[in-house]
Protein backbone atom coordinates (compact mmCIF):
# COMPACT_ATOMS: atom_id res chain seq x y z
CA UNK A 1 0.00 0.00 0.00
CA UNK A 2 1.67 3.49 -0.86
CA UNK A 3 1.80 6.11 1.40
CA UNK A 4 0.56 9.32 1.35
CA UNK A 5 2.58 12.55 -0.27
CA UNK A 6 3.86 14.68 2.39
CA UNK A 7 1.83 17.77 2.59
CA UNK A 8 5.24 20.35 2.48
CA UNK A 9 5.94 18.22 -0.96
CA UNK A 10 2.60 18.76 -2.29
CA UNK A 11 2.19 22.39 -1.39
CA UNK A 12 5.69 23.61 -1.59
CA UNK A 13 7.55 23.51 -5.14
CA UNK A 14 10.80 21.92 -4.95
CA UNK A 15 13.98 24.39 -4.92
CA UNK A 16 15.50 24.77 -8.20
CA UNK A 17 12.11 24.59 -10.39
CA UNK A 18 12.19 28.28 -10.62
CA UNK A 19 15.18 29.77 -9.22
CA UNK A 20 14.46 32.95 -10.83
CA UNK A 21 11.37 34.12 -9.20
CA UNK A 22 13.14 34.89 -6.27
CA UNK A 23 14.25 37.97 -7.97
CA UNK A 24 11.55 40.40 -10.29
CA UNK A 25 12.59 40.07 -13.67
CA UNK A 26 11.33 43.05 -14.79
CA UNK A 27 14.00 44.29 -17.15
CA UNK A 28 14.57 47.89 -18.38
CA UNK A 29 12.19 48.45 -16.01
CA UNK A 30 14.12 49.18 -12.67
CA UNK A 31 17.35 52.06 -12.38
CA UNK A 32 19.80 49.18 -12.48
CA UNK A 33 20.24 48.64 -16.31
CA UNK A 34 19.87 52.54 -16.71
CA UNK A 35 22.55 52.73 -13.70
CA UNK A 36 25.06 50.29 -15.27
CA UNK A 37 23.98 52.17 -19.24
CA UNK A 38 25.39 54.97 -17.87
CA UNK A 39 28.33 54.02 -16.11
CA UNK A 40 29.71 52.30 -19.11
CA UNK A 41 28.93 54.78 -21.34
CA UNK A 42 30.38 57.21 -19.54
CA UNK A 43 33.45 54.80 -18.99
CA UNK A 44 33.90 54.44 -22.95
CA UNK A 45 34.05 58.07 -23.19
CA UNK A 46 36.84 58.20 -20.85
CA UNK A 47 38.84 55.74 -21.68
CA UNK A 48 38.52 56.56 -25.59
CA UNK A 49 39.58 60.32 -24.63
CA UNK A 50 42.97 57.92 -22.99
CA UNK A 51 43.99 56.29 -26.33
CA UNK A 52 43.53 59.14 -28.64
CA UNK A 53 46.00 60.69 -25.58
CA UNK A 54 48.35 58.25 -25.77
CA UNK A 55 48.06 57.56 -30.05
CA UNK A 56 48.94 61.66 -30.04
CA UNK A 57 51.77 61.42 -27.95
CA UNK A 58 53.15 58.31 -29.71
CA UNK A 59 52.66 59.76 -32.93
CA UNK A 60 54.26 62.94 -31.92
CA UNK A 61 57.25 61.20 -30.64
CA UNK A 62 57.88 59.12 -33.75
CA UNK A 63 57.51 62.16 -35.58
CA UNK A 64 60.30 64.29 -33.27
CA UNK A 65 62.62 61.48 -32.71
CA UNK A 66 66.47 62.38 -33.11
CA UNK A 67 64.92 65.95 -34.36
CA UNK A 68 67.23 68.72 -33.93
CA UNK A 69 66.36 72.61 -35.12
CA UNK A 70 69.66 74.90 -35.81
CA UNK A 71 68.84 78.68 -36.30
CA UNK A 72 71.46 80.93 -37.61
CA UNK A 73 70.97 84.29 -35.95
CA UNK A 74 72.84 87.06 -37.71
CA UNK A 75 71.66 90.44 -38.55
CA UNK A 76 73.74 90.74 -41.78
CA UNK A 77 72.35 89.29 -44.61
CA UNK A 78 75.46 88.20 -45.91
CA UNK A 79 76.97 86.82 -43.12
CA UNK A 80 74.21 85.02 -41.95
CA UNK A 81 73.94 83.30 -45.49
CA UNK A 82 77.76 82.50 -44.91
CA UNK A 83 77.02 81.32 -41.86
CA UNK A 84 74.41 79.24 -42.68
CA UNK A 85 76.66 77.75 -45.65
CA UNK A 86 78.62 76.75 -43.34
CA UNK A 87 76.55 74.84 -40.64
CA UNK A 88 75.12 73.13 -43.50
CA UNK A 89 78.53 71.79 -44.40
CA UNK A 90 79.13 70.22 -41.19
CA UNK A 91 75.90 68.96 -40.25
CA UNK A 92 76.18 66.94 -44.10
CA UNK A 93 79.54 65.92 -43.14
CA UNK A 94 78.63 64.25 -39.66
CA UNK A 95 78.06 60.38 -39.93
CA UNK A 96 75.36 60.89 -37.18
CA UNK A 97 73.18 62.78 -39.29
CA UNK A 98 70.24 61.12 -41.05
CA UNK A 99 68.08 63.65 -42.96
CA UNK A 100 68.95 67.62 -43.13
CA UNK A 101 66.92 70.38 -44.76
CA UNK A 102 67.42 74.09 -45.27
CA UNK A 103 64.32 75.56 -44.96
CA UNK A 104 62.99 78.12 -47.49
CA UNK A 105 62.85 82.06 -46.46
CA UNK A 106 59.52 81.80 -48.36
CA UNK A 107 58.10 79.12 -45.69
CA UNK A 108 59.45 80.94 -42.76
CA UNK A 109 57.52 84.15 -44.11
CA UNK A 110 54.40 82.33 -44.72
CA UNK A 111 54.71 81.27 -41.16
CA UNK A 112 55.28 84.11 -39.81
CA UNK A 113 52.50 85.90 -42.10
CA UNK A 114 49.40 84.98 -39.60
CA UNK A 115 51.54 86.59 -36.36
CA UNK A 116 52.82 89.65 -38.44
CA UNK A 117 50.66 89.84 -41.11
CA UNK A 118 50.90 90.39 -44.92
CA UNK A 119 52.31 93.84 -44.80
CA UNK A 120 54.53 93.61 -41.51
CA UNK A 121 57.61 93.57 -43.96
CA UNK A 122 59.30 90.12 -43.32
CA UNK A 123 62.51 90.77 -45.56
CA UNK A 124 65.88 91.53 -45.79
CA UNK A 125 65.36 95.20 -45.33
CA UNK A 126 62.60 95.65 -43.48
CA UNK A 127 62.76 92.84 -40.32
CA UNK A 128 65.36 90.02 -40.76
CA UNK A 129 64.44 86.61 -40.23
CA UNK A 130 67.44 83.83 -39.43
CA UNK A 131 68.14 80.59 -41.34
CA UNK A 132 66.38 78.14 -40.15
CA UNK A 133 67.72 74.26 -40.68
CA UNK A 134 65.73 71.19 -39.65
CA UNK A 135 67.93 68.01 -39.41
CA UNK A 136 67.43 64.57 -37.50
CA UNK A 137 69.69 62.09 -36.03
CA UNK A 138 70.52 58.46 -35.99
CA UNK A 139 69.09 57.51 -32.54
CA UNK A 140 67.52 59.22 -29.83
CA UNK A 141 68.66 63.05 -28.84
CA UNK A 142 70.51 63.01 -25.76
CA UNK A 143 71.91 66.04 -23.65
CA UNK A 144 75.55 64.86 -24.46
CA UNK A 145 75.06 64.75 -28.24
CA UNK A 146 73.39 67.40 -27.99
CA UNK A 147 75.95 69.46 -26.05
CA UNK A 148 78.46 68.20 -28.20
CA UNK A 149 76.58 69.40 -32.05
CA UNK A 150 76.29 72.68 -30.42
CA UNK A 151 79.87 72.99 -29.15
CA UNK A 152 81.31 71.76 -33.09
CA UNK A 153 78.53 74.47 -34.41
CA UNK A 154 79.57 76.93 -32.86
CA UNK A 155 83.20 77.14 -32.99
CA UNK A 156 82.57 78.04 -36.56
CA UNK A 157 79.16 79.13 -36.91
CA UNK A 158 78.94 82.01 -33.47
CA UNK A 159 75.52 82.63 -33.75
CA UNK A 160 74.11 79.58 -34.51
CA UNK A 161 71.49 78.09 -32.13
CA UNK A 162 70.74 74.51 -31.41
CA UNK A 163 67.62 73.12 -29.85
CA UNK A 164 65.97 69.78 -29.67
CA UNK A 165 62.41 69.44 -30.97
CA UNK A 166 61.39 67.47 -28.07
CA UNK A 167 62.31 70.19 -25.75
CA UNK A 168 59.77 72.21 -27.25
CA UNK A 169 56.91 69.95 -26.83
CA UNK A 170 57.73 68.65 -23.45
CA UNK A 171 55.01 71.08 -21.18
CA UNK A 172 52.64 69.65 -24.17
CA UNK A 173 53.74 65.78 -23.52
CA UNK A 174 53.13 66.32 -19.90
CA UNK A 175 49.90 67.42 -20.15
CA UNK A 176 48.75 64.83 -22.33
CA UNK A 177 50.06 62.71 -19.57
CA UNK A 178 48.36 64.19 -16.95
CA UNK A 179 45.46 64.12 -18.42
CA UNK A 180 45.77 60.00 -19.05
CA UNK A 181 46.33 59.85 -15.41
CA UNK A 182 43.14 62.01 -15.36
CA UNK A 183 40.82 59.67 -17.60
CA UNK A 184 42.34 56.25 -15.82
CA UNK A 185 40.92 58.00 -12.52
CA UNK A 186 37.35 58.31 -14.07
CA UNK A 187 37.47 54.87 -15.25
CA UNK A 188 38.77 53.65 -11.75
CA UNK A 189 35.89 55.90 -10.38
CA UNK A 190 33.14 54.65 -12.20
CA UNK A 191 34.10 51.12 -11.64
CA UNK A 192 33.66 51.81 -7.69
CA UNK A 193 30.43 53.38 -8.33
CA UNK A 194 29.05 50.78 -10.54
CA UNK A 195 30.23 47.74 -8.02
CA UNK A 196 28.54 50.55 -5.19
CA UNK A 197 25.13 50.43 -7.06
CA UNK A 198 25.11 46.56 -7.45
CA UNK A 199 25.54 46.49 -3.99
CA UNK A 200 22.89 48.32 -2.74
CA UNK A 201 20.64 46.73 -5.78
CA UNK A 202 21.78 43.30 -4.21
CA UNK A 203 21.39 44.49 -0.22
CA UNK A 204 18.08 45.59 -1.61
CA UNK A 205 16.50 42.60 -3.25
CA UNK A 206 17.84 40.33 -0.34
CA UNK A 207 15.95 42.63 2.33
CA UNK A 208 12.71 41.89 0.20
CA UNK A 209 13.29 38.98 -0.40
CA UNK A 210 14.34 37.80 3.17
CA UNK A 211 11.32 35.52 3.59
CA UNK A 212 11.62 33.78 0.88
CA UNK A 213 15.55 32.87 1.21
CA UNK A 214 14.35 31.19 4.81
CA UNK A 215 11.86 28.78 2.75
CA UNK A 216 14.64 28.35 -0.10
CA UNK A 217 17.18 27.20 3.25
CA UNK A 218 14.53 25.24 4.74
CA UNK A 219 13.60 23.03 1.37
CA UNK A 220 17.66 22.48 1.13
CA UNK A 221 19.08 25.69 -0.40
CA UNK A 222 22.56 26.61 -0.31
CA UNK A 223 23.85 29.82 0.36
CA UNK A 224 25.81 29.25 -3.40
CA UNK A 225 22.66 28.36 -4.98
CA UNK A 226 20.83 31.75 -3.77
CA UNK A 227 23.93 33.59 -4.86
CA UNK A 228 24.07 32.20 -8.51
CA UNK A 229 20.09 33.24 -8.40
CA UNK A 230 20.97 37.17 -7.68
CA UNK A 231 24.47 36.88 -9.91
CA UNK A 232 22.34 35.89 -12.73
CA UNK A 233 19.77 38.36 -12.25
CA UNK A 234 22.08 40.83 -12.21
CA UNK A 235 24.08 39.80 -14.96
CA UNK A 236 21.19 39.97 -17.45
CA UNK A 237 20.53 43.52 -16.06
CA UNK A 238 24.57 44.00 -16.56
CA UNK A 239 24.20 43.04 -20.17
CA UNK A 240 21.27 44.79 -21.65
CA UNK A 241 22.75 47.83 -19.62
CA UNK A 242 26.26 47.65 -20.71
CA UNK A 243 24.73 46.94 -24.88
CA UNK A 244 22.80 50.22 -24.67
CA UNK A 245 26.05 52.24 -22.81
CA UNK A 246 28.45 51.05 -25.28
CA UNK A 247 26.40 51.87 -28.24
CA UNK A 248 25.75 56.05 -26.16
CA UNK A 249 29.09 55.87 -25.38
CA UNK A 250 30.75 54.98 -28.84
CA UNK A 251 28.12 57.34 -30.49
CA UNK A 252 29.13 60.27 -28.09
CA UNK A 253 32.89 59.31 -29.19
CA UNK A 254 32.04 59.00 -32.91
CA UNK A 255 31.10 62.97 -32.20
CA UNK A 256 33.52 63.69 -31.01
CA UNK A 257 35.98 62.80 -33.09
CA UNK A 258 34.64 64.40 -36.15
CA UNK A 259 34.36 67.46 -34.31
CA UNK A 260 38.00 67.24 -33.30
CA UNK A 261 38.94 65.87 -37.23
CA UNK A 262 37.61 69.34 -38.37
CA UNK A 263 40.16 70.92 -36.90
CA UNK A 264 43.14 70.52 -39.45
CA UNK A 265 45.53 70.02 -36.90
CA UNK A 266 48.71 67.48 -37.78
CA UNK A 267 48.61 66.43 -33.63
CA UNK A 268 44.86 66.34 -33.27
CA UNK A 269 45.02 63.61 -36.11
CA UNK A 270 47.54 61.54 -34.91
CA UNK A 271 45.00 60.91 -32.07
CA UNK A 272 42.69 58.49 -34.05
CA UNK A 273 41.51 55.16 -32.93
CA UNK A 274 43.17 52.22 -33.87
CA UNK A 275 41.49 48.42 -34.39
CA UNK A 276 42.78 47.55 -31.29
CA UNK A 277 41.53 50.99 -29.72
CA UNK A 278 38.12 49.70 -30.91
CA UNK A 279 38.07 46.46 -29.76
CA UNK A 280 39.68 47.41 -26.41
CA UNK A 281 35.97 49.81 -26.07
CA UNK A 282 34.22 47.11 -26.84
CA UNK A 283 35.40 44.85 -24.30
CA UNK A 284 34.56 47.34 -21.72
CA UNK A 285 30.80 46.04 -21.56
CA UNK A 286 32.21 42.78 -20.81
CA UNK A 287 34.44 44.00 -17.97
CA UNK A 288 31.53 45.51 -16.85
CA UNK A 289 29.05 42.26 -16.65
CA UNK A 290 32.03 40.40 -14.83
CA UNK A 291 32.27 43.09 -12.38
CA UNK A 292 28.78 43.47 -11.16
CA UNK A 293 28.25 39.58 -11.48
CA UNK A 294 31.29 39.01 -9.23
CA UNK A 295 30.18 42.20 -6.38
CA UNK A 296 26.63 40.41 -6.32
CA UNK A 297 28.01 37.21 -5.65
CA UNK A 298 29.87 38.36 -3.04
CA UNK A 299 27.35 41.03 -0.88
CA UNK A 300 24.62 38.29 -1.32
CA UNK A 301 27.19 35.78 0.19
CA UNK A 302 28.40 37.38 2.79
CA UNK A 303 24.70 38.77 3.95
CA UNK A 304 23.95 35.34 4.01
CA UNK A 305 26.44 34.13 6.37
CA UNK A 306 25.20 37.35 8.84
CA UNK A 307 20.99 36.32 8.20
CA UNK A 308 21.61 32.69 9.29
Amino acid sequence: MSEAPSPIRRNLPRFGSDRSALVPQTRLAGPMPWVIAIMIALTVIAAAGGLALDNVAGNAEAEIHGGLTVQVVEAAPAERSRQAEVALAILRARNDVAEIRRVPDQELESLLEPWLGAEAGVGEEELPIPVLIDLRLKGPVTPERLERLRSSLLASVPSARVDAQSQWLAPVFDAIASLQWLAVGLIVLLALTSAAAVWLAARSALGSNRETIEIIHLLGGTDRQIARIFQRSIGVDAALGGVVGLLLGLAAVLVLGRQFGRLGSGMVAGGGLELLDWALLAAIPLVGIVLAMLTARITVLAALRRML
